[in-house]
């Protein structure tokens, strides 16, 4: 059976109108080689053999009995009141909501989401359109151009990789050139963005300086001095922060940040293999209008009854192309309400709990290692829930760990080679004693 509703008649009259002979014309810009002429598929299977299949894919699963990976995402308990609201049939929709019908109870949820990111980072206005931190930090990066008029930005290499990749990929189209400020990874180092180089990357015709908060390391970097190197030239602040943090480490808005972007994961979401995250953006209300995505207003009517509307979406639908800030057409709504309602439900106090418990197992993570003389850590500034520790021959152990059901953390090597050796451990209010001892004793039987 055909899902197509043309026939073969209908299809050659389109291709007589536009005047190619054969619908393989319409592909002739693409190369032949990198064309899929046919498809492989197996026959056809009934519901009970496409169960039994899929149970022995999922059989082939190698579940960790105890991980310490982050690296940009975290595993997190999460209360059960989120799915019990994200699941509501109201919410639980594939349809983007940002038309201007769109219903008062998403509205809300949208600007709830956006409130609680405000009192978060400290900042005057948030958006809720962005697929995730590191394309939120792209739009940033963007965004800072058109403020300051320049096309350059400086990025520290103590932001996440897998960011500064997405970031120079936003930046390729509209020719923005990239200027890496080096992290001190030398031997005895920080592991922090060094302050004399961020100055001197920071040419007076730098649109920003991007730096994360915690840094890619673990190490809590000097934002307040990054600031100030930044304004110095008349560039911008963009900090990319992990939203845990916030409840222990100073907000954005109280060390001069003007843009802020982040990972919304860590709030309610599941890693679930990479995705769908909801990425954070923040920033000064004078630099409203620059913002990629949508915002949601509160309003009145003319009865006075308190209602929400989209208030600003300067994309190129309903604005000048040339006026657009961004072509977001996707609205990650679902995860922001996730979100929204993990922060509603732990409340301030839990926040910091959950940020005072992580930052508490991670320095257990380093000093077991040390005292069972396995390592030591790399860096010599202060960390916060993520930490690097040295390990000798620490690829071939972390493989062998992996046989033992324990991911041992991210191997650093694969992105900074100078760091072949070290082992980049996370911890939140999940890792148990227990998980530390089991990682200890790996390490120890992996000599």
């Amino acid at each position: 059976m055909s899902y197509s509703p043309h026939t073969a008649a209908d299809r050659a009259r389109m291709l007589a109108a536009i005047g190619v002979e054969s619908v393989d014309d319409l592909f002739a810009d693409i190369p032949a080689g990198v064309r899929a002429t046919r498809f492989e598929l197996p026959a056809p299977l009934a519901e009970q053999e496409v169960r039994a299949e899929l149970a022995r894919l999922a059989g082939q699963n190698r579940i960790p009995r105890v991980s310490f990976l982050g690296a940009g995402v975290y595993r997190h308990l999460i209360p059960a009141v989120v799915n019990e609201v994200i699941g509501r049939a109201e919410f639980s929709t594939s349809y983007t909501p940002y038309q201007p019908e769109v219903s008062q109870g998403t509205l809300q949820s949208i600007y709830e989401f956006q409130s609680l990111i405000c009192e978060l980072t400290e900042m005057e206005v948030a958006t809720a359109s962005h697929y995730d931190g590191a394309t939120a930090t792209a739009e940033a990066a963007l965004m800072a151009c058109r403020l300051a008029g320049r096309h350059r930005v400086a990025v520290s290499t103590a932001v996440n990789p897998q960011v500064r990749r997405v970031l120079a990929t936003y930046c390729a189209g509209p020719g923005i050139e990239i200027v890496e400020v080096p992290a001190d990874t030398s031997e005895g180092g920080t592991g922090l963005t060094a302050l004399d180089a961020a100055a001197g990357a920071l040419a007076d015709d730098c649109a920003c300086l991007i730096a994360q908060q915690p840094n890619m390391f673990g190490g809590i970097e000097p934002m307040a001095e990054l600031a100030d190197a930044a304004h110095a030239v008349g560039a911008l602040m963009v900090a990319v922060v992990e939203p845990t943090s916030l409840a222990l480490l100073a907000a954005p808005g109280s060390y001069g940040a003007d843009i802020v972007a982040a990972e919304g994961q860590p709030l309610g979401i599941p890693p679930s293999y990479g995705g769908p995250y909801v990425g954070l953006m923040a920033a000064r209300m004078k630099s409203v209008r620059q913002m990629p995505g949508r915002l949601v207003g509160a309003t009145r009517d003319g009865q006075g009854r308190k209602g929400y509307v989209m208030t600003l979406q300067a994309r190129e639908q309903h604005i000048r192309r040339e006026k657009a800030a961004s072509n977001i057409c996707t609205n990650q709504a679902l995860c922001a309400l996730a979100a929204a309602t993990y922060l509603s439900a732990v409340g301030p106090e839990g926040l910091r709990e959950v940020a005072d418990m992580s930052a508490t197992q991670a320095r257990h993570v380093a000093a077991a290692i040390e005292s069972a003389g396995l390592g030591q850590r790399r860096f010599s500034a202060p960390y916060f829930a993520e930490v690097a520790i040295r390990v000798p021959d620490a690829a071939r152990r972390h493989e062998a760990l992996a046989e033992q059901g324990i991911v041992a953390g991210h191997l650093l090597g694969s992105d900074y080679p100078e760091l072949a050796d070290t082992l980049l451990l996370a911890a939140t209010e999940l890792t148990t004693d227990a998980d530390v001892e089991a990682l200890v004793e790996g390490l120890g039987s992996t000599r």
